[in-house]
């Protein structure tokens, strides 16, 4: 499921967003602030983001720097009541692809989204396409050179999450915060387990492989077509 990160001080603002971006048939996160988000971001996968501008302890351009500066590609849609040339000019500097001003149509905002998802390759039916590879968030499956590669629940969940954010460092309690569950009791190492059975399952595709990065956790990188 395609996940928004929702950031905005007004709670009941923010509480209104996040309802109708459910009912659309989104995951949602909130945070109050960029210092909240990026908490957030640290221990879940998000494909875009909804950010306002004024806000305690970070506002809008120092979270958009912030992100940008670790080189996450994820869209970030600002959300203001500043209108002025220069304040939207500034929004872009800082790494924004988006911007609206307050009072916003939430329905608008929410075609804006599917805009913005269809143009980084994150398609509505929640395909990743990596080399002759396609891997199918809605029915948990991956296919490659035509042939369906069975997985369990969580080692598609895994992959899925992986691949989504190349080169990005996942820990142990970061997967398993997000696959498993913040509640969840499990010792991290089950994670080991899983990516053990889950490269067994993938070591004949040449187009991506799953990396330890020893001390930190694991990542994705996609292979090269001669590699």
């Amino acid at each position: 499921m395609v996940t928004v990160l929702v950031i905005e001080d007004n709670i009941d603002l923010r509480q209104l967003i996040a309802l109708k971006l459910k009912r659309s048939g989104y995951d949602v996160l909130c945070a109050g602030n960029g210092a909240e988000a990026l908490e957030l971001l640290d221990h879940n996968a998000v494909h875009i983001i909804i950010a306002d501008i004024v806000m305690p302890v970070m506002d809008g351009y120092q979270f958009t720097r912030a992100v940008r500066e670790t080189k996450l590609d994820i869209p970030i849609i600002m959300v203001t009541a500043r209108e002025a040339l220069e304040d939207k000019r500034q929004g872009f500097h800082v790494g924004a692809d988006d911007y609206m001003v307050k009072p916003i149509d939430i329905d608008e905002l929410i075609l804006r989204i599917e805009a913005l998802l269809r143009r980084s390759h994150i398609a509505d039916e929640r395909v990743l396409r990596i080399g002759d590879c396609t891997i199918s968030e809605d029915s948990m499956t991956v296919t490659c050179n035509n042939e369906i590669i069975e997985l369990r629940q969580k080692e598609f969940r895994l992959l899925h999450m992986l691949l989504s954010y190349p080169g990005k460092i996942f820990t142990r309690h970061a997967l398993m915060d997000e696959i498993w569950g913040y509640d969840n009791e499990s010792d991290p190492r089950t994670v080991d387990v899983h990516i053990k059975r889950l490269r067994e399952k993938v070591a004949d595709i040449p187009y991506f492989e799953i990396q330890t990065v020893r001390g930190l956790g694991y990542r994705a990188s996609i292979l090269s077509d001669d590699s």
